[in-house]
């Protein structure tokens, strides 16, 4: 029975460096982390659409707590997904390092000795040159630096060889390799996709994701405070942020109207916006679309949603205005019907908070239930729930204007208080219960649900994702080979000349290649062409 040697902890830990920066490790950790980019796509991110994740956690209440706990909607910031990044650096920068260190050597080696049987090579196929024929002053000497030079020309790195067999004739030879460009095209790929990983590093850590909701005819400033929601990267600065505003001049969408199957369905998205710098007075015009996004102050804005907002007004018992403003209602399917919050918290004898539905274009179920049967303005109606309590917000936690915490709340309308819902019109207004005022929805109008981004190294990524990919290509379109000619002189005058070459992977010319070359030798030297059928066979490619 063999007994293997104890590796002790120095051992195992060589084995597992040499695991892990392996070539293989690094292509399945590579293959890894794209899979675990996967739940990113799959549930919303808080990063990029917090709002997503609230309204995910409305509609799945059992499954949202897991996932939660396994940062499925952190996935990109994850400990499982941040320790696959790591793993992938390390392991990419043992591959490099080495690989790179032995290739710069190789470039300097000259290429190796002419192997002693040339016929266990691939391609391989010679020709004599008699002696008692006129071109029998040709010398092995002057063929192999014959073909020295032709390899030369073709971009070769040669070396000549002399020798002799034991007790065979003397022999000379030339030496040639190329395609050195094929590893270093290998090591460019790597080392390009490790600098995308350290970029993207970099840049996330010291940039943001933003998202802010914009009325249409309203502005935002690009500082911290008029953001809904921001997550700054671990490095980021409120002071890089450049002052700059927009204003949402007009946002208008475009429907289906001709295709009875699509009806509905929209075909376009067009925010039109007012730009300016703050201490210029000079304003740009621009115009957003999906996957069209603008570049100001060194931050790229996406349009990444879009609704309606009920312009809402509320006055106490004595005809004042207590509240007025947009209330961004969030879209619930595709014909928009959409829920929103309203919050009155001073003005009325007690805080007042309403949980709204509102329709663009009314209809009725047969139980007497709304939905919405279009996208569009047709015939819009608001509905309220009117609840009147305290609203949590004086302790000074903060409460996000999207949800409404009805577990302190008396609910004054809809549901089970035999009070009918408040059911408005644009325009209409109605009173609310216990005379503590009326509610008005006075006009209606579009929002733009903006994501703002800010990466100072997406310009280093796109530079090394290019390399990555001329390297990628670099490697495999160019051969790795190796080609010799060896020219012997026999005892009887006359000149055995043998061409094989070897190529470093798959090179399916190789073959045409020693023989093309075998031609333009004999060419060169002025010999006569040989017939096709004293050519030599393609062989098998050699497994040495």
């Amino acid at each position: 029975m063999v007994q293997q040697p104890k590796l002790g902890l120095r051992g195992w830990g060589r084995w597992f460096w040499r695991q892990l920066t392996s070539m293989r490790t690094a292509l399945f950790l590579l293959l890894l982390l794209a899979f675990a980019a996967v739940p990113g796509s799959l549930v919303p991110q808080r990063s990029a659409d917090p709002n997503g994740v609230v309204q995910y956690f409305k509609e799945h209440p059992s499954l949202a707590p897991f996932l939660d706990k396994l940062q499925a909607f952190d996935s990109y910031t994850s400990v499982w997904f941040s320790s696959i990044y790591l793993l992938l650096f390390i392991s990419l920068i043992g591959c490099v390092i080495p690989r790179t260190i032995h290739h710069f050597k190789a470039l300097r080696a000259q290429p190796p000795v002419t192997p002693s049987r040339l016929e266990r090579m691939s391609g391989f196929t010679s020709r004599k040159v008699p002696s008692d024929t006129t071109k029998s002053a040709i010398t092995a000497a002057s063929a192999v630096e014959t073909a020295r030079k032709l390899l030369r020309r073709d971009g070769y790195r040669v070396a000549v060889f002399e020798g002799r067999h034991t007790g065979g004739p003397p022999e000379i030879s030339v030496s040639a390799e190329r395609g050195y460009l094929r590893e270093a095209g290998n090591l460019v790929f790597h080392t390009a996709l490790l600098g995308v990983l350290v970029t993207v590093g970099v840049g996330g850590g010291f940039g943001f994701t933003a998202q802010r909701v914009v009325v249409q005819g309203q502005s935002m400033i690009n500082t911290l405070a008029a953001y809904d929601s921001f997550s700054p990267g671990r490095f980021f600065n409120p002071s890089d942020l450049d002052p700059y505003s927009l204003t949402l001049d007009n946002f208008t969408v475009r429907y289906e109207t001709r295709n009875r199957d699509a009806l509905g369905l929209a075909t376009d998205y067009t925010a039109r916006l007012t730009t300016r710098h703050q201490g210029s007075e000079e304003t740009g015009k621009a115009t957003l679309k999906v996957n069209q996004p603008l570049s100001i102050g060194g931050t790229e804005v996406y349009l990444l949603g879009n609704g309606y907002a009920p312009h809402i007004t509320v006055r106490n018992a004595e005809g004042d205005i207590a509240f007025s403003d947009w209330i961004p209602f969030l879209p619930q399917d595709s014909n928009l019907t959409s829920l929103g919050v309203v919050k009155v918290p001073d003005g009325l004898s007690k805080q007042l908070g309403m949980i709204g539905f509102f329709y663009p274009t009314e209809a009725k179920a047969p139980s007497g239930a709304s939905y919405s049967t279009y996208p569009d303005l047709i015939l819009p109606v608001l509905t309220l729930n009117v609840y009147s309590g305290d609203l949590g917000i004086d302790n000074g936690t903060p409460k996000s204007v999207y949800s409404l915490d009805t577990s302190t709340l008396t609910q004054l309308t809809g549901g089970k208080t035999g009070v009918d819902s408040v059911n408005l019109k644009p325009g209409q207004s109605q009173r609310l219960p216990n005379g503590m005022g009326t509610v008005q929805f006075d006009r209606v109008t579009r929002f733009a649900s903006l994501s703002i981004h800010r990466d100072p190294a997406q310009g280093w990524v796109l530079i090394f994702a290019i390399l990555a990919l001329a390297g990628l290509f670099t490697s495999l379109l160019i051969p790795r080979r190796r080609l010799w000619v060896k020219a012997t002189t026999g005892l009887n005058g006359d000149l055995q000349l043998e061409y094989a070459g070897l190529a470093r992977g798959d090179d399916p010319n190789l073959n045409r290649v020693v023989q093309a070359l075998k031609t333009r030798h004999g060419a060169a030297l002025d010999l006569p062409s040989e017939a096709a059928h004293d050519e030599a066979p393609e062989r098998a490619p050699s497994l040495l």
